[in-house]
């Protein structure tokens, strides 16, 4: 293997970069399928995004996600094709076109050209694919652009028209009108999911309108409230709820008689007479109440005191009853509209309990006008709005006028007729359109429909079959939205779009719909190359009666071609029959939680209509990205780092963990902090970086000694190694291995990143730290016993490699390129290997006793905390309490070694009596039984805390009690540990703590025969601490000077000279005396520390070069001024580099630069010095 750098000169973006110019160079990714190609297949759905804008986190946080996926699915056993997709059509490209070209109508786009303008639209599709292939190869992603597919392609849109026209033949497309959230920036109808995606805060007007009732005796009139003025032109109904009571009030000021719910009475406004008109005229009346909606605020009187009921009736008796229109626009109606009509939508929690109805604006309007036959169906409804939301013609007063700034003359229209009951404006959330942020209109729009509602049950049984992470999207969130299906408006009236496959004449009594590019050329005559609509509008198809069909105009919602993706991408039934057949449905997708109501849905739509089939087994649902302040990113605000930012900083493996190793991989939201991204470098890249190195370090180590080189031990022969760590690490890569595959192959991959992460955390922080002599060959380990242990860590390094690759592709392949090159046969790269196997036998009770061994530092490091015993204070013994004989052999037998080292103790005794050392008492734990046992609780409660010692112990044995009639189990009852100290102990001298499962106890007593090797390992501590204070890394080289500050320094030197070996192991180097700081020298920190009446200072500063004065002088024939000249260049020059060119040139260097000396040859150990260090042991040397 070769040499490798120090962790801090290791660039992770640096590195990345090499390994792509390695796939690319080898073809890595189409190697990989070759390998595979003989395998099943494994087939993956990748949902297609817009190339018309860039990609975020999002896009990089779901391809990342199946990246994963199918790189785990190719090495374990299979052939996974992974082709990226582009939606090609849609609103997102014409309305690029709309802004680019200055079009604001439908007319702007006709008046252009339909060829022209689609052009147009065709020559931005493709603009970022560059930029996406860059970011998304960046990221580490293998998927193949080059093979890629586009729903503009002629293949997919030929799949699509299939797609409809099968739907077409099962019965389920129908034409009609429906009431859509309408976008007037666009022009277009939006899908209700759409509509949904942009909701804004905004102020609209609130009016109480009069609707006088025919032939009523007392002049009465309905009274109805609106927050959509613009509508009130097309009102042809009001309707009321049959089970409400309404009341018939008469206002004492006015006189004015008005009809309204009884509950809904005090929106009425309450009004007062002017004092210079006390009998009240209409005219002389203030409004008190007139300025939002259900206010009290000023109120005078009560509406009980404005208005005096006259009649109370029921909701039902209403029905059928004439009014007034308020305008004359639809008089053409008046033998059918105008009338009241009954439904359960109108509620009494807003408004006056009366609806106002304008069929052609409103959902449930159009229904319930559709059922009371004021309009019917399969008439062509009177829509007085135009497509882009201005008033048609037959609105004669406001014709040409936007709707929604029409609002204002509509009210005050309505005053001048006399019929204002109250105006104001109030605050909600009103939907906008996510494309042009102008606001939506409900609608009537004629469409085509899949009829979605036929196939709910179909629906829901699917979804049943599919396996979702997280399930409760599935069970909740999916299973909400298809429970409520609606029927799917799949046109819309565009240009930019795979066009509909409907030619009809022009009477609509004749319809063919056509289901393949050979169909149009059979049936028109035509050669066709192209499917867009300037393409083929033109051309007909001779009618089966008289004259010819032409197609009708619309095109597809984007949606619809999405979901159509899996057929249409592999142009099925014209191709892949034979593929699509036997791998239908797929085996995964995976997209964000709003594809909940987009992509999953119509993918399951479609594919339960044509085949009665989900379209995927298995999906993984992410959450949204947001910024690090918990909002939407926006490139507007700036509020988050671009992601190539991030990746150029820290690297694309660091960005994958981080973003997989969050809520968001549960479908919950993460908060993205770029510095989340460098905590992954820190904590786990680093450390494995340092653990692969301290391997390759040590394996050069024998050649430098002139031993064989390394070459890996078989891991047959490794298993049976009597090393208790080796045999644990062993243990433990196997436990993970057959994790990972379980976790995976269950599509949890929030499981599985934790679980490897504290792999790699137990691997650098047990088995490489608490091994660390072997591997370095340091007596009394033999040469057969280092190379096991490194052998061992060879292999362990290279299974979590393996296991890694899925989600690190490159940081592993970096590795692994190195490891194998003492491994014969080995795969040119990783990702062309297969995923491990678990192999051998697990030692479960081993994992179990190493991780209660971590267990046991961690609680005696807390008895060390709270009594105020540093670690480095040698301490006489511990006692640990277990009933479990086989752990505490494994304590005092081949673990005790490293407990002993860990936690600077002199012995570890064992002891398994649990009453030895402490005291038993059990507690009913309420939180679970409270509720199950009710009254009973205070019995059992008393039974249960009056438990012996002796009752415990044999509760735990047998596992379960029995109080009364109630059976208690080891959940239902906590057994609390208390700590007995001996009787001839102090509270000083002995202390204990345990985690309900072991019993730590430490003896604190002062051993004075240890204090010398307790303050040199404090020393040690505190230049360890001062080192991290400094925010150093480990790999971060300094000199470390110490002084004594006591009038008598001989007693710290004399214990620093006794521990000088142990110093110098532990820290790498000896301790300096402080009066050997040059004054070049950078000083990084110093501290004044106190320990057991010893004072001293401690002062970290810079390796710097030092320098023979007295040789350079004779090197320049005793030139004083040439000597100094020398060494200020040398000081001036970096560190690092000027060391670097010594060790290149094998510790010689010359310099020639020096303006008017001569060249001299400066050699390592005679001129110059590395370090302080160096000069000292130089100078000291006899």
């Amino acid at each position: 293997m070769d040499d490798v750098c120090e962790g801090k000169d290791f660039s992770f973006p640096a590195q990345e970069e090499s390994i792509l110019s390695f796939w690319a160079d080898t073809n890595a990714f189409e190697t990989q399928l070759a390998k595979t190609a003989h395998l099943p297949e494994y087939i993956f759905y990748d949902g297609p995004p817009f190339a018309t804008g860039l990609p975020h986190y999002g896009h990089i946080l779901a391809g990342t996600i199946k990246d994963i996926v199918t790189r785990y699915q190719s090495m374990t056993g299979h052939h996974v094709t992974r082709r990226f997709g582009w939606d090609c059509h849609g609103l997102p490209v014409e309305h690029e076109i709309d802004l680019k070209l200055g079009i604001k109508t439908r007319e702007d786009v006709l008046k252009m050209g339909i060829g022209e303008y689609n052009e147009e639209c065709r020559k931005i599709v493709t603009r970022y694919v560059g930029e996406w292939e860059k970011v998304i190869t960046r990221t580490g992603r293998w998927i193949d652009f080059k093979n890629d597919y586009k729903t503009m392609d002629l293949n997919f849109m030929e799949s699509v028209w299939w797609v409809f026209s099968q739907l077409h033949q099962k019965g389920l497309v129908y034409r009609g009108f429906k009431v859509m959230p309408y976008s007037t920036g666009c022009k277009t109808p939006l899908s209700n999911f759409e509509a949904n995606s942009n909701y804004k805060e905004v102020p609209d007007p609130e009016i109480m309108v009069t609707f006088p009732i025919v032939d009523d005796s007392d002049g009465a009139a309905f009274v109805a409230w609106t927050t959509t003025p613009w509508t009130l032109p097309s009102n042809l109904a009001l309707c009321v709820n049959a089970n409400f009571v309404y009341l018939k009030v008469r206002n004492k000021v006015t006189g004015k008689i008005y009809v309204v719910a009884e509950t809904r009475l005090a929106e009425l406004p309450v009004e007062k007479a002017k004092k210079s008109a006390p009998n009240g005229a209409v005219n002389d009346s203030k409004t008190v109440d007139s300025k939002s909606k259900g206010s009290s605020g000023g109120k005078s009187k009560s509406t009980t005191d404005t208005y005096e009921v006259l009649d109370k009736f029921s909701g039902a008796s209403l029905v059928g009853t004439k009014y007034v229109p308020l305008f004359d626009y639809f008089k053409d109606f008046a033998d059918v509209a105008f009338k009241v009509v009954a439904d359960d939508y109108v509620t009494s929690d807003s408004g006056s309990g009366i609806v106002h109805c304008a069929p052609a604006f409103g959902e449930d309007d159009y229904r319930v006008c559709l059922s009371n036959q004021i309009i019917t169906k399969g008439e062509s409804l009177v829509v007085a709005v135009d497509d882009d939301g201005c008033f048609t013609d037959r609105i004669t007063d406001f014709k040409g006028r936007y709707v929604k700034e029409a609002d204002k003359d509509i009210i005050l229209a309505v005053k001048e007729k006399g019929r204002l009951v109250k105006s104001g404006s109030f605050t909600h959330s009103y939907p906008f359109c996510w494309r042009s942020d102008t606001p939506l209109i409900y609608r009537a729009v004629p469409s085509w429909f899949v009829a979605v509602e036929k196939l709910k049950d179909q629906l829901l049984e699917n979804n049943k079959g599919t396996y979702w992470v997280p399930d409760f999207v599935k069970e909740k969130r999916f299973h909400n939205w298809l429970e409520n299906a609606r029927d799917w408006a799949v046109s819309r009236s565009r240009f930019w779009g795979t066009p509909l496959p409907v030619w009809a004449s022009e009477d609509g009594q004749e319809i063919v719909v056509i289901g393949s590019v050979e169909e149009l050329e059979r049936l028109s005559g035509t050669e066709v190359k192209d499917l867009h609509r300037h393409k083929i509008d033109h051309i007909t198809i001779p009618s089966k009666k008289n004259g010819v069909l032409r197609r009708v105009e619309d095109v597809f919602d984007c949606w619809f071609e999405s979901g159509s993706m899996p057929y249409a991408y592999l142009h099925y039934p014209f191709e892949n029959v034979e593929l699509f057949e036997n791998n239908f449905p797929g085996h995964f997708v995976a997209e964000g939680l709003d594809q909940t109501r987009g992509w999953f849905y119509t993918l399951m739509v479609l594919s339960t209509a044509l085949f009665g089939k989900p379209a995927f087994k298995n999906l993984i649902c992410n959450g949204l990205v947001l910024a690090e302040d918990g909002k939407k990113m926006s490139k507007r605000l700036k509020n988050y780092p671009s992601p190539m930012e991030v990746i150029n900083d820290y690297g694309a493996d660091a960005l994958r963990l981080y973003i997989i190793n969050s809520p968001v991989v549960r479908a919950e939201p993460l908060r993205f902090k770029k510095e989340g991204v460098h905590g992954v470098v820190k904590d786990v890249f680093l450390p494995w970086y340092n653990a692969y190195r301290f391997l390759v370090q040590n394996t050069k180590r024998l050649e430098v000694e002139g031993l064989p080189q390394f070459t890996p031990s078989d891991k047959a022969i490794l298993q049976k190694s009597s090393n208790v760590l080796d045999q644990w690490i062993n243990s433990a890569t196997q436990s993970l291995v057959q994790f990972v595959r379980q976790e995976m192959d269950a599509y949890r991959l929030y499981t599985v990143v934790p679980y490897l992460l504290k792999y790699l955390d137990n691997l650098t922080n047990i088995y490489v730290r608490f091994n660390r002599k072997r591997l370095k060959g340091q007596r009394p380990t033999t040469e057969e016993d280092c190379r096991t242990a490194l052998s061992t860590l060879y292999h362990v390094l290279l299974t979590s490699c393996k296991a890694m690759a899925p989600f690190t592709p490159f940081f592993t392949e970096v590795l692994y390129r190195n490891l194998r090159k003492v491994s014969s046969g080995a795969e040119e790269s990783i990702h062309y290997c297969t995923f491990p196997e678990v192999e051998g036998m697990r030692g479960e009770r081993l994992e179990q006793s190493v991780n209660r061994m971590m267990t046991i530092i961690d609680l005696a490091r807390n008895i060390r905390e709270r009594n105020s015993k540093p670690l480095k204070t040698p301490l006489r013994e511990m006692i640990v309490v277990h009933p479990d004989a086989e752990f505490l052999d494994d304590i005092a037998g081949k673990l005790k070694e490293y407990v002993l080292e860990e936690l600077n103790v002199q012995s570890v005794i064992p002891c398994n009596d649990p009453l030895k050392y402490a005291s038993l008492r059990a507690e009913p734990d309420f939180s679970v039984l409270g509720k199950r046992l009710g009254k009973s609780m205070g019995m059992v409660s008393k039974e249960v805390k009056a438990m012996s010692q002796e009752d415990i112990l044999a509760f735990e044995k047998s596992g379960e009690l029995t109080v009364g009639t109630h059976c208690l189990k080891l959940t239902d009852i906590k057994i609390v540990r208390a700590f007995k100290r001996p009787a001839d102990r102090t509270v000083d001298e002995m202390d204990a703590a345990g985690d309900g499962d072991v019993l730590v106890i430490l003896d604190l007593r002062q051993d004075e025969s240890l204090f010398e090797a307790g303050f040199a390992r404090e020393v040690v501590n505190r230049v360890q601490k001062l080192r991290k204070k400094a925010a150093l890394e480990p790999t971060d080289m300094v000199e470390v000077f110490f002084r004594s500050l006591d009038e008598d320094a001989s007693k710290s030197q004399q214990i620093l000279n006794l521990q000088e070996s142990y110093i110098r192991d532990v820290l790498g180097s000896s301790l300096l005396p402080s009066n050997m700081i040059p004054q070049h020298a950078v000083v990084i920190t110093e501290e004044i520390f106190d320990i057991s009446s010893l004072k001293f200072a401690i002062t970290l500063a810079r390796p710097t070069f030092m320098f023979n004065t007295d040789a350079i002088i004779t090197l320049y024939g005793g030139n004083t001024k040439f000597s100094e000249n020398l060494q200020t260049y040398l000081l001036s020059r970096d560190y690092h580099s000027l060391r670097s060119e010594f060790q290149t040139n094998c510790g010689k260097i010359k310099v020639s630069c020096l303006v008017d000396q001569p060249q001299v040859e400066l050699c390592l150990g005679e001129h110059v010095y590395l370090t302080v260090g160096e000069y000292s042991s130089k100078s000291n040397a006899p």
